[in-house]
């Protein structure tokens, strides 16, 4: 007998997506807005020329508190995190006693908590996972009474500059709090589209009202999850559980830049998260897989799942994200290669609907990223 499916969830935003005329889907249990009567290509060209806003509630917004808690966090990831400076956002990633990939998050220094941004389809196992290794060291607390709003594009500054003057201090990864409509916000600089922008956590009963007037300025229109989609898939940017999962190492998946050097092997912490002797082991010796770009040398979109075959058609690793790249015009995609494979200009096939379609091995961003550095 099939279990009857769980009802999805809905935003503080839902009512507004459905009177902007967005078509809802299911996502990570949410109804969510894949796009506007506008149509991804024309939302995808608005947020890399002007300033888009995508509602992101779904994700989840964690509190760490307590005076143990920056050291604590540090027995799950990689990352430094004790000597993260207040007001300033850092990349994560969970690991498994394998050295795989639970989850990627985001985590901010409040000062006196962290502020964590995790996935949406992982927040419940996040937070189990962090009570379950912090019972007695930090408090955990989910903040489910906050939505979250991204704003995304070139002129997503003046935009917050215009609302929020002293948002134009802040440089890429920095936080800290504004008050927009009169509603209290955790905003960062920074985003999922390679381009400079704003996150911003507002509480559920003001979300409506920060959104309406974030799209009441000239720059802004609202943005769906396929824009969204093809925004970070330029911008060389991971989705989890598909360019990397519980099977997948921060090294395999080439994310050694957030592995911080304070916990690495020569660090002033090195390892004491799980799966650490497997992950320094990799960056010691190298892995035998890698996440690489792929340029499409056709015009067929090369699409998540398809094998990858060398010159000789010998099985070469798998596609994981691919899609038309709007900014470029052809379509791109990422996967994993054998290492021996994964040099830029390296030229692979990839098996679409059992024909080979030409592809290269290139470096990501596919779009130069435009995060604002100050």
């Amino acid at each position: 007998m099939d279990t009857p499916a769980q009802p999805l969830s809905r935003t503080p935003l839902y009512d507004l997506h459905v009177e902007l005329g967005a078509r809802m889907v299911p996502f990570a249990g949410y109804e969510m807005p894949v796009q506007y009567p506008t149509g991804v290509l024309k939302e995808h060209a608005h947020a890399r020329t002007r300033a888009g806003l995508f509602d992101v509630s779904h994700m989840g917004q964690v509190r760490l508190s307590g005076d143990g808690a920056a050291a604590a966090l540090e027995t799950l990831v990689p990352v430094d995190i004790v000597d993260l400076p207040r007001n300033l956002q850092r990349y994560a990633v969970f690991t498994n006693e394998q050295g795989g990939i639970l989850d990627d998050l985001m985590v901010s220094n409040a000062g006196d908590h962290l502020f964590l941004v995790v996935n949406a389809a992982c927040k419940a196992q996040d937070v189990a996972h962090l009570r379950r290794h912090l019972d007695g060291k930090c408090r955990v607390e989910e903040l489910a009474d906050r939505a979250l709003l991204a704003l995304q594009g070139p002129e997503a500054a003046a935009v917050m500059a215009r609302l929020a003057p002293e948002t134009a201090k802040m440089i890429f990864m920095n936080t800290g709090t504004v008050v927009l409509a009169g509603a209290e916000c955790i905003i960062s600089r920074s985003g999922y589209t390679g381009e400079d922008g704003f996150e911003i956590s507002v509480p559920n009963g003001m979300a409506e009202e920060v959104a309406r007037l974030l799209l009441s300025q000239p720059e802004v229109a609202p943005i769906g999850l396929g824009a969204r989609d093809s925004l970070r898939l330029e911008a060389g940017l991971c989705l989890y559980g598909h360019d990397m999962d519980t099977g997948t190492t921060p090294v395999e998946a080439s994310l050694v830049w957030a592995l911080s050097k304070a916990r690495r092997a020569d660090g002033a912490r090195p390892g004491g998260y799980p799966g650490a002797e497997v992950i320094l082991r990799q960056l010691a010796e190298g892995v035998q897989r890698k996440r690489v770009g792929l340029l499409v040398k056709d015009r067929m979109p090369v699409r998540e799942g398809a094998e990858l075959v060398d010159g000789d058609g010998k099985p070469a690793g798998r596609v994981t994200s691919g899609g038309f790249a709007p900014t470029l015009g052809a379509p791109v995609a990422m996967g994993y290669v054998a290492a021996a494979l994964a040099a830029p200009g390296t030229v692979l096939q990839a098996i679409v609907r059992g024909k080979p379609v030409p592809v290269e091995v290139a470096k990501t961003p596919f779009v130069p990223q435009r995060y604002y550095r100050g």
